[in-house]
């Protein structure tokens, strides 16, 4: 994402570190943690395959929809509402696609602290989707009311 994003504004130093720091915490955690699991029995119920198709759509998914909002600053002329992809049905589907990577992440640790990490993502994000919601809302007129912040036709 990181080679994707064009980031704006002067807060882009400070974003892109706290952000590659909060990702690089979580990573270290997360293994960290798994490592308390060896040696433990398997959950009855395997999440590891369903996990790996979770992650791979979350990357997927995200790394296009930053793709799309990267062509957006090629264009130039300022701000614009995104087309393509799952855009015209939620603001932030970056963020959705990201959500389903840290659930598949969370799929295949099948450990508390994968499960509490993929939540708390999923919390912050939420909260950011629906303030960029509605910052688009005031920013501009034309903006669609029926789409969502995060969750096409939901939220």
């Amino acid at each position: 994402v990181l080679f994707v994003h064009k980031y704006s504004g002067g807060i882009a130093l400070k974003a892109a570190s706290s952000i590659s720091f909060s990702y690089a915490t979580s990573t270290f955690s997360l293994v960290y943690c798994q490592s308390f699991a060896q040696g433990h029995s398997d959950p009855a119920i395997d999440l590891k395959f369903y996990g790996v198709f979770l992650f791979l759509l979350g990357v997927a998914g995200n790394f296009y929809h930053h793709d799309l909002l990267a062509r957006l600053r090629k264009e130039g002329g300022g701000y614009k509402i995104p087309t393509g992809g799952l855009f015209p049905l939620v603001v932030c589907p970056h963020y959705l696609f990201e959500i389903l990577g840290f659930v598949g992440i969370a799929f295949i640790s099948q450990t508390i602290y994968g499960f509490s990490n993929a939540l708390c993502t999923a919390m912050y994000l939420t909260g950011r989707s629906y303030a960029t919601r509605r910052w688009y809302a005031t920013k501009f007129e034309d903006f669609p009311t029926g789409v969502k912040a995060l969750i096409p036709f939901l939220f």
